[in-house]
């Protein structure tokens, strides 16, 4: 990238470039985060993991829509047990590459995600990504704890019991107060906030079948549809809160990734651009920021942060 630097630090630790893998995608086993980290993200996640198996929710699972996709995994995963081994042998094979793995888990209680997190500190990930927003198990869990700070707040301070490794918290944008949230859980030991989770959820109906297209019926929406509430989360955030933000949703371009930045996001997660331009996106996001930065004169990605605030 000559003539600019990508590089960022998020909760200490260097990222080569601001691009981080969204939860859930291509997170499954650690060949798959390596293949990832060598297409050129900056950090990769693990997809969600919880405290015992689950198998998800039946196909259909993610399917295409006006603007993006709605997906119901119903967060499918092998248990923190079996993840450790799949998070140790991840990480070994990326800091090979020096590209951090960040674990997320979620918890069908508040005490559950504690459990989690100590069973996965054998694996030592860097950090640890608290999934408290996931909108499609909402009926089997109740609401998710990122629909109230107070519950938000005792989630990220029961997982800052567990471990001394950097967390970062997911909020949800479907909330009335996303800033009330986000100072609950950094008041309560948040090293850092992902705004933000899928919209929604929505459904799809099929009209000549007469019935909804997902197995799951309703699904969370991601991709290019939800990136101007995103931003807008990301924006709020930033202005009220002192810890860093991965801006998340509907980046598929170098300068969707700009405009997060200058909303004032720290780090830029990256999801759904995998289903429409490959495996090979994040080397692709990487030169188009680039060349925006070459064109405007930028030398380094914090001189663009914040910079659309007042």
């Amino acid at each position: 990238m000559s003539g600019v630097d990508l590089a960022v630090e998020l909760c200490g630790l260097r990222l080569r470039n601001p691009f981080v893998l969204a939860a859930g995608i291509l997170g499954t086993t650690a060949p798959l985060l390596e293949r990832v980290a060598r297409a050129g993200m900056g950090a990769v996640t693990s997809k969600s993991c919880g405290p015992t198996p689950r198998a998800g929710h039946p196909n259909p699972t993610v399917i295409p829509c006006e603007g993006g996709l709605l997906n119901a995994v119903g967060l499918a995963n092998p248990g923190a047990a079996a993840m450790v081994a799949i998070l140790r042998e991840a990480r070994t094979r990326c800091a090979a590459l020096g590209v951090p793995v960040i674990a997320s888990v979620f918890g069908e209680t508040a005490e559950a995600f504690g459990d989690v997190v100590r069973t996965l500190e054998a694996a030592a990930p860097d950090l640890y990504e608290v999934n408290i927003s996931c909108p499609n198990v909402a009926a089997e869990f109740g609401r998710p704890f990122a629909a109230d700070p107070a519950e938000a707040a005792r989630v990220t301070a029961i997982v800052r019991a567990a471990t001394r490794r950097p967390l970062i918290v997911k909020l949800s944008p479907n909330v009335s107060d996303i800033v009330a949230v986000g100072r609950a859980v950094v008041d309560a030991g948040a090293d850092a906030i992902n705004a933000i989770n899928t919209v929604g959820p929505g459904m799809a109906i099929d009209i000549r079948a007469r019935a909804p297209v997902l197995a799951n019926k309703a699904g969370g929406l991601s991709g290019p549809a939800i990136k101007p509430v995103a931003v807008r989360c990301v924006y709020e955030l930033s202005r009220a809160l002192p810890v860093p933000i991965i801006g998340t949703g509907g980046v598929s371009s170098g300068e969707d990734a700009v405009e997060m930045i200058m909303a004032g996001a720290t780090a830029v997660g990256v999801g759904s651009a995998f289903q429409y331009r490959g495996l090979d996106v994040p080397a692709a996001l990487a030169e188009e920021m680039a060349a925006f930065m070459r064109e405007q004169g930028f030398t380094g990605v914090a001189e663009m942060r914040g910079l659309a605030h007042d």
